[in-house]
């Protein structure tokens, strides 16, 4: 299903980078590339436009590999995943791009990997699959529909949060246990789970066209290799240092949408806002009132894709 076109409210500040050249890759697989350190050291992974609409992961790794920056120990790959709804961008329309056939986030179980459905973005997911095998620790880079505070999101096990930590940025840092509609990357094989040492990220920096979203795309980045030793550490003097100690949230809730008639939000939320009691209305799901079920709660990027059976809202507890 082609990507519904909503309106756009928000100023398109960041500009695609041209891609073509990383086409060719150096792994067998258009646009993933491998740097092997020959030292013993953990391999890593940045993945950035899963979502085609999304620029600022694609800034983040052509930074990267303009700037020579490559592994000290262990394994670098950088992998530009959705290169169809990429390159149909269009900032005069920007919201039309996310995908081509399907959300390529919500295809990462592996009986729809080896199952008999097609798509453009499971295409492309088949293609990429192998570089996964031996990724230790993988950073899926992404934004967000509103200005709202960054989030890393770091799933359903306390590995992740561990390495959230070490991260540092950004401020803002939710457990959470994915989508009814389908499974993300970072959820994908023994990223999520709990007795096997691979661990995922997926950090959201902002609002998808925000200048800022591109400069936390790079950071963010850097602070990942260099927090698992994969490059050296001097390269994190670039960054100032995060001004503010990180807060820890875990989803409760996520609202996934059961009327054929969509859901409505009560207010204009954006995604951070601190709902202070329970029972506070946050819209209706159909006729369905929907609340939030305790106190001091965090709403976790409302969506726009208001249909039957996507996530209009998660809702999330302070640790």
């Amino acid at each position: 299903m082609p990507t519904p076109s909503s309106p756009n409210e928000y100023p398109v500040e960041l500009t695609p980078p041209d891609i073509s050249a990383f086409e060719a890759g150096n792994t067998g697989i258009p646009y993933v590339w491998r740097f092997d350190s020959n030292v013993s050291g953990p391999n890593t992974m940045i993945s950035a436009i899963i979502h085609g609409n999304e620029p600022s992961g694609a800034i983040a790794l052509e930074w990267i590999l303009n700037s020579d920056i490559r592994p000290i120990a262990g394994s670098l790959t950088l992998a530009f995943m959705n290169i169809e709804a990429y390159n149909a961008f269009d900032p005069n329309d920007p919201n039309a791009s996310r995908w081509v056939d399907e959300d390529m986030n919500r295809v990462w179980d592996s009986s729809v990997l080896e199952g008999e459905r097609d798509s453009i973005e499971l295409r492309r997911a088949r293609e990429v699959r192998p570089a996964l095998k031996d990724i230790d620790y993988l950073l899926d880079i992404h934004t967000m529909q509103h200005y709202s505070p960054p989030l890393m999101m770091t799933g359903k096990h306390q590995k992740a949060k561990a390495l959230a930590a070490q991260v540092g940025v950004p401020e803002r840092v939710v457990g959470d246990f994915g989508h009814a509609n389908g499974r993300r990357m970072r959820d994908y094989g023994g990223f999520d789970d709990p007795a096997s040492e691979k661990t995922a990220l997926l950090i959201e920096c902002g609002q998808h066209w925000s200048a800022g979203a591109g400069i936390l795309a790079r950071e963010s980045s850097i602070r990942f290799l260099a927090a698992l030793g994969t490059i050296d550490l001097d390269l994190v003097d670039q960054f100032a240092l995060p001004s503010d100690e990180q807060q820890y949230f875990t989803v409760e809730e996520a609202v996934t949408i059961q009327s054929e008639t969509g859901f409505t939000f009560a207010e204009a939320f954006s995604g951070g806002e601190i709902i202070q009691r329970a029972g506070t209305l946050i819209g209706y799901d159909g006729d369905r009132a929907v609340t939030t079920p305790y106190d001091d709660m965090m709403l976790v990027m409302p969506s726009r894709r208001l249909w039957k059976g996507l996530t209009a809202v998660r809702l999330a507890t302070r640790d």
